[in-house]
């Protein structure tokens, strides 16, 4: 029986195309409980097996195998948020799964980033494969043309999705160069499923960053054009790509790129004119409360998720990765706190509802999330997009262009607001002298609101250079072992020690090197390995 090829370090292994939904069974939700192995030929014979094969991707995506086979939650499971977070200041990696990432002390054998890598791409070659059958499937008769561009939308959302995500970790920011013609990572769309694929794959050089822009926002492209706005059932809507959540993705790699244009035309799709804002496609709007979004009961039903990767009690990465035990203080494993840089910092009222409804205070040390409540079957969803992102990105790209924007302000208090309930800690336009003063007031609203959900680091990443609002580079952070409680204090600044010393953008940590996995069996990716490395 021939197997598909699947790079992901780019050595040849077999995988299967197996897949997460249960065909026969009438749930409307994603079972991410792997199935059955098929042949190539057989893979997509059937209307259902082809369905069984387009959520497979869906289950790369939630979990991948790490370095010892394991599902830790790579690469969208929760390992991009838990890696992202340590990659910032923000949150405190507490001793030991997170201490590598987040002391900068990674190199070329370091599991986290090789895990990185070769999940993301064993994700986007299985996409790749599925690329390919479906569009022979589509020829062959066997599911309807229109099914078979939903499909291919569905698998290009997740291919530049990922794509971003490598390109984060393994590439300086698009604004490193003029034009973005530095190098950024192959943006492989060869699917790896005979010997030329494989050879194409082993060959391929890296892109350049707007190269890999451009694929991306193509990708998406194709996505709006041919995914549904809405599934039937109320997980699917969260948990398949749909129109919107390419719209959104598209609202996040413009801001990338600094488009600010692209950035607004792009949320005027999916924002309504005048608040309330909600979304003409899709319906999505801010839940009343920010806890909203995280009662687990309502992961998928919420009105403010657009796209969330799915966990379920069969099918998640349990104690050594669940988002839940990593982020949540007892009776999880609480390897992940929340920072006094961003808990004390003067930007964050001491009255904000996000204090109080979605963090805890660990009365012997520390204070924790709360966003992922199911320490007990370990079946939170990971937030990829929520609305309020994409209100913020509008917002900062309207600030970023006029001074003093009133679309701007709108949409962050739109955010902000249901945090502050006290009408007198609410911006008007009289708080703000300049159109930098409110674009900062956006960027520190990120902070809070996107608090244990893996954004800081994209964050810092893409504004590492920038004019006015430059991170530097890595930030100083906090050693846990070097703080009491007593450090946690919403009313006075975090003023002590930052024992893990920053990282300049200059230096070569910056970026995470390509593992020596890949650069092995890839001589041309060897020799354009990140320098320093």
């Amino acid at each position: 029986m021939k197997k598909i090829l699947n790079i992901g370090k780019l050595s040849v292994t077999t995988a299967i195309i197996g897949a997460m939904l249960t065909a026969s069974s009438c749930k409307d939700v994603t079972d991410l409980q792997p199935n059955n192995s098929f042949s190539e030929e057989s893979a997509f014979s059937s209307p259902a097996r082809v369905a069984l094969a387009i959520t497979g991707v869906y289950s790369a995506a939630q979990a991948g195998p790490y370095t010892d086979g394991s599902n830790r939650g790579y690469p969208f499971g929760a390992a991009n948020t838990l890696q992202q977070d340590a990659r910032g200041e923000d949150m405190i990696a507490v001793p030991s799964f997170f201490g590598i990432t987040y002391g900068n002390t990674y190199g070329i054998t370091t599991a986290n980033n090789q895990g990185m890598w070769e999940t993301l791409y064993n994700m986007i070659n299985r996409g790749n494969v599925v690329i390919e059958g479906v569009k022979k499937a589509a020829t062959d008769g066997t599911i309807p043309g229109p099914l078979a561009l939903q499909y291919e939308g569905e698998i290009r959302f997740l291919r530049a999705m990922a794509h971003h995500e490598l390109l984060v970790h393994f590439a300086r920011p698009y604004s490193h160069s003029a034009g973005a013609t530095h190098l950024g990572v192959p943006y492989r769309t060869v699917a790896a499923s005979s010997p030329a694929g494989v050879d194409a794959n082993l060959s391929q050089a890296r892109n350049t960053v707007k190269d890999c822009y451009d694929k991306m926002l193509e990708d998406l492209n194709f996505a709006e054009a041919n995914l549904p706005a809405t599934y039937t059932g109320s997980t699917l809507k969260v948990s398949r790509a749909t129109k919107g959540a390419a719209i959104a993705l598209k609202t996040r790699i413009n801001l990338h790129k600094g488009d600010w244009p692209a950035v607004i035309a792009e949320g005027a799709k999916i924002i309504s004119a005048a608040a309330p804002y909600t979304s003409p496609i899709g319906g999505y709007a801010l839940t009343a409360t920010p806890a909203g979004p995280f009662v687990t009961a309502s992961n998928f039903s919420n009105t403010e998720s657009i796209f969330s990767i799915e966990n379920s009690t069969t099918r998640n990465s349990g104690t050594n990765g669940a988002i839940s035990t990593m982020y949540t203080n007892t009776p999880g494993r609480a390897l992940m706190a929340v920072s006094p840089i961003i808990y004390n910092a003067s930007f964050w009222l001491p009255a904000d509802l996000r204090r109080s409804s979605l963090t805890v205070v660990n009365s012997t040390k520390g204070v924790f999330s709360t966003k992922y409540p199911d320490f007990t079957t370990w079946t939170d969803a990971n937030p990829i997009i929520r609305y309020a992102e994409v209100l913020l990105n509008v917002a900062e790209a309207n600030a970023r262009q006029t001074a003093l924007s009133p679309q701007a302000l709108a949409l962050l208090n739109a955010v902000r607001n249901r945090a502050v309930t006290n009408v007198a800690d609410r911006y008007t336009i009289t708080n703000f002298t300049t159109a930098n003063s409110l674009t900062l007031a956006i960027l520190n609203e990120r902070r809070i609101e996107f608090l244990a959900e893996g954004h800081r680091w994209s964050d810092i990443h893409r504004l590492a250079n920038d004019v006015n609002f430059s991170t530097g580079g890595v930030p100083a952070k906090i050693d846990w072992a070097g703080i009491t409680a007593s450090a946690w204090n919403a009313s006075v600044p975090f003023t002590g020690p930052r024992a893990i010393t920053a990282v300049p953008y200059s230096d070569f940590k910056f970026v995470w090197p390509f593992p020596v996995t890949e650069t092995n069996t890839n001589p041309t990716l060897k020799d354009q390995q990140n320098p320093g490395w």
